[in-house]
């Protein structure tokens, strides 16, 4: 028996002694930085890089926890949906004694386990979205130079379960946060770092990680399915669609109108090729294989094609079909959806993030009475347009049964006519 303790003594010796190597061979002091409006300009800028604004607007968020901890966040309205075990609380995040315990799917009283679904909550939605709390009440930021790069070091004063820990961002050369190193009143060894790069693009509009790596071990913090999107905005979507007869636009095989009175166009929807004329030119246009696109001038096919001409072509069509059907892409690929607020009524914020000819534009919608849309706000990213108004008049049913506009009115009342609209099959 005493050998067994002898033994058992020397393992845990060994043990605290490779642990005290380990912990000052890797330990890290707290980096000192500098405070003031450089490293809040270096802050903003990560702000913009991580489309903040887009998180603020985010209605719900969905994730778990080391498949242990699962959650749904809606966040405008401050609650939160935690599960774990056979427990589930609802948490009201801005007033605790209205949230609710459940044990086996009963309503029970037990403060200690909602506190307890409140630290989880604190731990585990910061690893999901620690990048948008760096301006968050309590929050201190330094920049402390890194490799010859400047990181941002944030110190969280209050708030949280942990005040006093302190996060280094690690940027790439557009301020998007790759990674960071920490010190925190958990992990006793300062300066373990953790992986921000396994992102996921998400419905809202913003990106999320979907798992972490620690330096310390090789530990991995798995997230789950990451999930964010708009519900209200997605109701209020479907409620457009169904009043311009979309299901119809879908089935239509055919699209014809003109701009301006100067550009024409003939749009196979169904083969997605479209008959592009405007002055000598004609543009046998494949938008989605511009290279099979052929040039006609004066109706004669030139053997050359003219790249310049075909792109062109693309950037017209871009343009003027945006203006005949831009309410039906409501749900294409890279848009956004948001509830904004105008006249103290709902109206629909489409930002469309990719695609297109000017990725980053943002249009909010104006609708009446039965949720078609009469005008639109513009906002371009290139900044020419900030709120700059237009209207949607004169929807007519086309042969096909869907609803398209004819004519528009923007600026000092310009009128932009559609011409003949025809969708028909």
């Amino acid at each position: 028996m005493k050998k067994l303790f002898k033994f058992i003594g020397i393992i845990l010796l060994l043990l605290i002694v490779a642990g005290g190597i380990y912990y000052f061979a890797n330990n890290e002091p707290l980096p000192e930085g500098k405070k003031g409006k450089e490293a809040d300009a270096l802050a903003i800028k990560m702000f913009n890089a991580i489309n903040h604004q887009a998180f603020e607007n985010t209605e719900i968020l969905k994730w778990s926890f080391r498949n242990k901890h699962f959650y749904t966040w809606h966040k405008q309205e401050n609650i939160v949906h935690i599960s774990w075990a056979n427990y589930k609380v609802t948490l009201n995040t801005k007033d605790f004694e209205k949230s609710e315990l459940y044990i086996d799917g009963k309503l029970s009283k037990n403060n200690e386990l909602i506190k307890q679904a409140q630290n989880y909550f604190n731990n585990d939605s910061f690893w999901l979205i620690a990048p948008f709390k760096i301006f968050d009440k309590g929050t201190e930021r330094s920049i402390v130079k890194h490799n010859n790069k400047d990181a941002l070091l944030i110190t969280y004063k209050s708030g949280g379960s942990t005040p006093g820990d302190s996060y280094l961002w690690i940027l790439d050369e557009n301020y998007f946060p790759i990674s960071y190193k920490m010190w925190t009143t958990i992990i006793p060894i300062g300066g373990v770092s953790a992986t921000w790069s396994d992102w996921k693009n998400t419905e809202a509009g913003i990106k999320l990680p979907t798992k972490h790596k620690l330096s310390l071990f090789g530990m991995e913090l798995n997230m789950g399915e990451v999930k964010a999107y708009n519900e209200r905005a997605n109701e209020l979507s479907y409620k457009i669609l169904k009043a311009i007869k979309h299901k119809n636009y879908k089935k239509t095989y055919y699209l014809e109108w003109s701009f301006a009175g100067k550009r024409h166009f003939k749009w196979d929807k169904e083969k997605h090729i479209v008959d592009v004329s405007w002055d000598d030119f004609r543009v046998n246009l494949f938008p989605a294989d511009i290279e099979k696109s052929t040039v006609y001038f004066k109706d004669e096919k030139q053997e050359i094609q003219d790249e310049k001409i075909i792109k062109r072509a693309w950037n017209i069509f871009n343009n003027d079909s945006f203006w005949l059907v831009a309410p039906h892409k409501l749900f294409d690929d890279g848009v956004v959806r948001n509830i904004e607020k105008v006249n103290d009524k709902d109206a629909l914020r489409v930002t469309y993030t990719s695609g297109g000819t000017t990725p980053g534009d943002s249009y909010v919608w104006i609708l009446d009475s039965t949720f078609v849309p009469k005008s639109y706000k513009m906002y371009l990213k290139n900044g020419r347009m900030n709120g700059t108004p237009a209207t949607w008049e004169d929807w007519i049913t086309t042969e096909s049964g869907t609803l398209l506009p004819t004519n528009h009115t923007f600026g000092k009342g310009r009128k932009l006519s559609m011409g003949t609209v025809k969708g028909y099959n």
